[in-house]
């Protein structure tokens, strides 16, 4: 797993939740990709930390949850 990155660096990335997420704001995560990288932030909490997992490392979580 890499380090948290800052949220201004964040900002610039397009952010989604899964459609399984309801309206209501329950407790979600965010996630945005990039070049070779996953990020991933609370959705209740946009400009806190990010954390930012390799492809193949948010793939094995994703085929494990």
């Amino acid at each position: 797993m890499s380090s948290a990155e800052s949220s201004t660096v964040a900002s610039d990335l397009a952010w989604f939740k899964s459609s399984y997420s309801g309206t209501e704001g329950g407790q979600c995560v965010e996630i945005a990709t990039g070049t070779g990288v996953v990020h991933i932030r609370d959705s209740k909490a946009v400009a806190g930390p990010v954390v930012r997992v390799s492809r193949e490392a948010w793939a094995g979580f994703v085929g494990e949850a």
